[in-house]
């Protein structure tokens, strides 16, 4: 009987440690599983926080966004940079880089912005080309590179002899750089060559091209680079307003046949300053239909001076006013300051002022020629452009023909001229015959210092209305 009990008591003992074993299994399990839920949420609770978002929920690992697809080249469409050289042009000098600088000029003109980039040290061969907008605003032409014409004459289409590089309706638009842009023009310049290209072509090429020209087009400045040896004008704005030109060369031989630098026509508020200009014909040519034009701080020769026109032509209107040229020097120059009008024209030349011009061995500092003729002699005609309110204010330096010359029309003389402060030497190395200043019928007023003392009996007194017709068209314009 006590044998019995002792069994029953040794099986309960084991019995109750097998119960404790396994209370102490299930416990320490239960606390594993505890601290490894708390750790996960923790874990959602940090990563909640870090995504901006504090409730509970299934945490996504962030997702690597695709890069945008390349719009052309290897440039993205939300980068302001559009280098060239990855758009495919070589910048060898020889291969044709037109089309690779056309894909670069679309893409940029999609974005803000943008900078239309042309690196150092590289020559690209560009065939006549047109960069079309509107585009995006305040979009550059990096130029820090050589931009080369076509220098065969034959090598350019009939269709393209009018400019060369042509901007259309650009808006907000900056070309800027360290660059040059060579029109390679010498074979234009050459008519032994290009009578050789009438023979076998039979085709005259009567129109010559533009470096670069800008058509319709607004707020535009062109500064820092380098123009040369265009086939014509090296710079045109036509039909433009608030153009600003500064700190830019322009530069081709004194030999070189209407190359003029700075074409203005049909263009308001323009400034152009700090400049170089060299070249064979106008160093600034303002034409019909301009207004508000401000010129100064220019160095201008070789060339043919600052010029108003020619104005008129054809019995055409021609309108101009508002323009002032001051502190220019101008040198080894046909002219310094000059307004030429054809006989026939109608409309007027009004509100002009040209002070502190420096001239060095220039032919004629001051000219007025309303009789102006391209050829070897023209039809006299009665009708004029009306040319008033012109003032010389400063003019000093040497000449080597003539110091000044007004020639106004019968029917339409030069009015309220005035002659301010004009001192003018006969240079060393001018003609033997020294030439009196000759005014023809122009009417103002002058005022000394005036040397050669000719300059003083040189404006008729009065205001010279008496003298035109009852019926005038200058104030058609």
């Amino acid at each position: 009987m006590k044998k019995s009990k002792n069994i029953s008591l040794l099986f309960l003992f084991v019995c109750l440690i097998m119960i404790l074993l396994a209370f102490s299994t299930i416990s320490v399990d239960a606390k594993k599983n505890h601290k490894r839920k708390s750790k996960a949420h923790r874990n959602q609770k940090q990563r909640g926080s870090e995504n901006g978002d504090n409730s509970p929920g299934p945490v996504h690992s962030p997702s690597r966004e695709p890069d945008p697809a390349p719009s052309s080249g290897s440039y993205r469409t939300h980068s302001s940079i559009f280098d060239v050289l990855s758009f495919g042009a070589k910048g060898d000098g020889v291969s044709d880089d037109s089309k690779a600088f056309q894909a670069a000029w679309k893409a940029a003109c999609k974005v803000p912005g943008a900078t239309v980039e042309i690196p150092s040290e590289f020559k690209f061969l560009i065939r006549p080309i047109t960069f079309q907008g509107p585009c995006m605003p305040h979009l550059v032409l990096q130029i820090d590179g050589t931009l080369l014409a076509p220098p065969k004459i034959s090598a350019w289409p009939k269709s393209t002899l009018f400019q060369w590089i042509n901007f259309k309706w650009v808006h907000n638009f900056t070309i800027q750089g360290t660059g040059i842009v060579d029109g390679q023009g010498s074979a234009w310049w050459n008519l032994s060559q290009i009578n050789l290209i009438q023979k076998r072509s039979k085709c005259i090429p009567n129109v010559k091209p533009t470096a670069l020209r800008f058509y319709s087009s607004y707020d535009v400045t062109v500064r820092d680079i380098m123009i040369v040896n265009s086939p014509q004008c090296h710079l045109k704005f036509d039909s433009s307003g608030r153009i600003k030109v500064k700190d830019i060369t322009i530069s081709s031989p004194a030999t070189s046949p209407n190359t003029d630098g700075i074409h203005l026509q049909n263009t308001q508020d323009v400034e152009i300053q700090h400049s170089h200009i060299g070249c064979g014909d106008d160093c600034v040519s303002i034409q019909t239909g301009c207004s508000n034009v401000h010129i100064h701080h220019i160095n201008c020769g070789p060339g043919h001076g600052i010029s108003l026109g020619g104005l008129g032509k054809d019995k055409s209107m021609a309108c101009v006013s508002g323009i002032v040229v001051e502190n220019i020097n101008v040198q080894n120059a046909l002219y310094g300051v000059r307004i030429k009008t054809w006989q026939g024209g109608i409309g007027s030349v009004k509100n002009v002022s040209f002070s502190k011009v420096q001239v060095s061995e220039v032919k004629v500092p001051i000219m007025i020629d309303q009789y102006y003729c391209d050829k070897r002699s023209c039809r006299n005609q009665t009708g004029a452009v009306a040319i008033s309110g012109v003032k010389y204010n400063h003019i000093i330096g040497t000449f080597s023909v003539q110091p000044i010359h007004l020639a106004c029309s019968n029917s339409f003389p030069c009015t309220d001229v005035d002659l301010i402060d004009i001192q003018l030497q006969k240079s060393p190395m001018g003609s033997r015959g020294f030439q009196q200043a000759l005014c023809w019928n122009s009417y103002g007023k002058s005022q000394a210092p005036l040397v050669p003392s000719s300059i003083d009996y040189c404006l008729q007194r009065g205001r010279g209305l008496n003298k035109r017709p009852a019926k005038s068209h200058e104030y058609n314009c």
